[in-house]
């Protein structure tokens, strides 16, 4: 199981941005009227798509929850529950669960204790702190005995599943998974089983897994370092601001009392979207899903963030001193994913920053030699509220973070100032459908796609008018974002200043 952090969601983005791939050519219609779309009584929603040219079938479970949902003071709750759900079930991942389950009961007693005991701050008592410490490893360890390790991700794997994973964002948590055509009604079987009888087994034990990634890949890291006090400084208001890997502090404090409470009002099956994409009979797979997903009882979809990011009235800029290489990340606010303003604002991102062909890669790379990497990315970190429009860059040895900022802002106003020539318009375009018509080069990359603009728009059809979104796309119309979006007065800026260690 992959592990989610917003400074690797950065870096895997850029990669993604960066990269070229081979174009295809789809029949999009008839691809749009061969997509069935199902909902079950308890709310769950299918989306299947057959395509019979091998005898494979890929599958999505799309949750329409992400970080940005996480309780307050339960940070990383989000990716800690995505850890959970391939821990196993009351009959899955157990030797023995009646007596395991006794044996997690007295775990958790244990630890509310101590919990209890450890928030007392000054008033602490701590030798009654060392002695609960002791019982809790040693309750942590008897219940550990009982459980059979990766039992949901050996038996997928011996059944012929390949690239078993899953993944936290800001806003959605997917499962995924591929297996032959002949082992569906397994698939459906096993997954429903994980969110109708979920065991949170191995929980304190994943925890400190997950502090150490935190440990890892932010707190030991000036990019994660950096990026995390970006957020912080962008985000006043929207939970955006807080880190997807969670506060230190809330990852040792919750338990499973609040991943439960986590898991019953964001896992409803009303809040799931599944996509099935590849040799199936519809009409048989919607029997397979009425009878093992129905199991689980309806429970109503939670609500949307209510909050909202006030509108930023000034510049904010922080500077870092780290004993490591220089960094500067800009970023100014814009809006969700389905604003009309959108494909605009990635056209001028296209122009501005991505590839080798973009204005900043040429002067600063190529021409002054100034950085050795610079790129940016829309949607940061997240899509469905409104986010940030990001710019890197990496200087070269012996030039300054003021120096990069002063050729980049210059570029930036030149946006604002001139158009864009239409056969560069035209180029962007290409490269934007061509990277949207790449994502469905496969059965998995057609089943996230339909499950995200489900999730987003709240209409998996959308997919298909994205194309023509793409087109409308004006000279004049990325010039007028440039001029609305990138002021100062919209802008964050951060530096990682190099100073001796």
């Amino acid at each position: 199981m992959k592990k989610y952090h917003f400074a690797f969601q950065l870096l895997a983005a850029l990669a993604i941005l960066l990269g070229t791939t081979p174009s295809y050519s789809f029949d999009f219609s008839k691809l749009e009227n061969s997509v069935v779309e199902h909902t079950l009584e308890n709310g769950l929603k299918l989306i299947i798509l057959e395509r019979h040219d091998a005898p494979v079938v890929s599958f999505n479970t799309y949750a329409d929850v992400g970080s940005v949902d996480d309780p307050k003071g339960y940070t990383g709750l989000a990716h800690m529950f995505e850890h959970m759900a391939f821990k196993g079930t009351t009959t899955f991942g157990t030797k023995d669960y009646k007596a395991e389950k006794e044996l997690i009961e007295i775990e958790d007693s244990i630890f509310m204790e101590l919990r209890a005991e450890r928030t007392k701050g000054f008033w602490a008592d701590s030798a009654r702190i060392e002695k609960l410490e002791k019982d809790y490893e040693a309750a942590r360890e008897a219940s550990y005995e009982l459980v059979i390790p990766n039992q949901y991700g050996q038996t997928i794997s011996r059944e012929g599943g390949v690239g078993l994973n899953a993944g936290t964002w800001a806003d959605r948590t997917v499962y995924f998974i591929s297996l032959p055509s002949n082992k569906v009604e397994l698939w459906m079987a096993l997954e429903s089983e994980r969110f109708l009888n979920p065991v949170l087994r191995e929980m304190y034990k994943e925890r400190d897994v997950v502090a150490e990634e935190r440990r890892m890949r932010t707190e030991s890291s000036p990019i994660g370092r950096l990026i995390e006090q970006f957020l912080g400084l962008s985000f006043l208001a929207h939970p955006y601001g807080i880190p997807g890997i969670g506060h230190m502090s809330d990852i040792q404090y919750y338990s499973r009392k609040e991943a439960r409470a986590f898991f019953e009002k964001y896992y409803s099956p009303a809040n799931l979207t599944i996509s099935i994409v590849g040799d199936v009979n519809t009409k048989e797979l919607i029997k397979m899903a009425e009878k093992y997903w129905n199991r689980i009882p309806y429970r109503p979809k939670p609500a949307r963030i209510a909050t909202v990011e006030p509108v930023q009235t000034g510049e904010r800029r922080m500077v870092i001193e780290d004993p490591s290489q220089p960094w500067y990340l800009a970023g100014w606010h814009i809006p969700e994913n389905t604003h009309p303003d959108r494909p605009a604002i990635d056209a001028l991102l296209d122009y501005l920053a991505i590839g080798r062909t973009s204005l900043l890669y040429k002067k600063l790379v190529k021409e002054e030699k100034m950085v050795a990497q610079v790129s940016g990315l829309t949607g940061f970190p997240g899509d469905k509220y409104p986010g940030m429009i990001l710019l890197y860059a990496l200087p070269a040895p012996k030039i300054s973070n003021a120096d990069c900022e002063t050729e980049i802002l210059a570029e930036v106003e030149r946006m604002k100032e001139e158009l864009i020539p239409d056969d560069e318009v035209e180029k962007i375009k290409a490269r934007a459908k061509a990277n949207f018509i790449n994502g469905l080069s496969s059965n998995s990359g057609i089943g996230f796609q339909l499950a995200a603009y489900q999730n987003y728009w709240g209409d998996w059809r959308e997919m298909f008018n994205e194309l023509n979104r793409i087109n409308a796309v004006t000279a004049e119309d990325i010039k007028r974002v440039a001029n609305t979006y990138l002021t100062s007065k919209n802008r964050t800026v951060i530096m990682m200043n190099t100073v001796e260690s």
